[in-house]
């Protein structure tokens, strides 16, 4: 028996889409039948990302490469009806040792192209649309020696709080997403610092499904516990 999944047909444009969530992101809306349209900047890794789709190398954190994205994803499907932003670095250490530079990228990333993607998105995304952040867990409890990382990624979580209800007049839904260390490879590749010894973490696959299933369920806050 066929599934129908309410994300199939769907317009989603997935930032980030080369990581190792984006990646499994892309696979599994694929799965249910989105339109996808895939932004990252290493054309390679993008080109590498095992999906039928669109693919558009830029670097969001270029203040008009945000529109680009999204103008590029409606000329590919006609609409935009999901934006899933998976894009994020990591740095290690403590606020004392870390550069300024490291706490600039930190902030550029994880928390102005959430932002300056949602600007660009928030007046072309069809009504009932969504967007998606992924803040991660360590916007609820920050940590010693990532204090400047999980400072970064509780903005986003109190930017979406927020936006979500700002976007309701116009029939836009905000998820935040926070689940716990997942196995992506970024605590492999921090911009600065070294990643201290952790715990296994969650599947990509299995944060890709959850996510996607609040979006078909029309949920607006996917805590941590939500991934357990």
């Amino acid at each position: 028996m066929t599934v129908q999944h309410p994300l199939s047909g769907q317009s989603v444009l997935i930032a980030g889409a080369s990581g190792g969530l984006g990646t499994a992101l892309a696979v599994e809306l694929a799965r249910r039948g989105a339109t996808l349209t895939l932004v990252a900047r290493d054309v390679d890794r993008l080109a590498a990302v095992p999906v039928d789709a669109q693919r558009v190398a830029l670097d969001l954190r270029v203040p008009d490469a945000c529109a680009r994205a999204v103008e590029a994803t409606i000329a590919h499907a006609g609409r935009l009806d999901v934006v899933v932003n998976a894009v994020g670095v990591v740095a290690f250490g403590n606020v004392a040792d870390l550069s300024i530079d490291a706490m600039e990228e930190l902030f550029l990333t994880n928390t102005f192209v959430p932002i300056m993607l949602a600007n660009a998105a928030i007046g072309r995304i069809e009504p009932r649309g969504a967007i998606v952040n992924i803040s991660g867990v360590i916007a609820e409890q920050n940590l010693p020696g990532m204090a400047a990382y999980g400072a970064s990624k509780a903005a986003v979580r109190s930017f979406d709080e927020a936006l979500g209800r700002e976007a309701r007049r116009t029939k836009i839904r905000v998820l935040d997403a926070r689940p716990g260390h997942t196995e992506t490879g970024l605590a492999d590749h921090p911009i600065e610092g070294a990643s201290p010894k952790m715990p296994e973490g969650m599947a990509p696959a299995h944060v890709a499904t959850v996510i996607c299933d609040a979006l078909e369920a029309g949920t607006n806050d996917l805590p941590s516990s939500a991934f357990t």
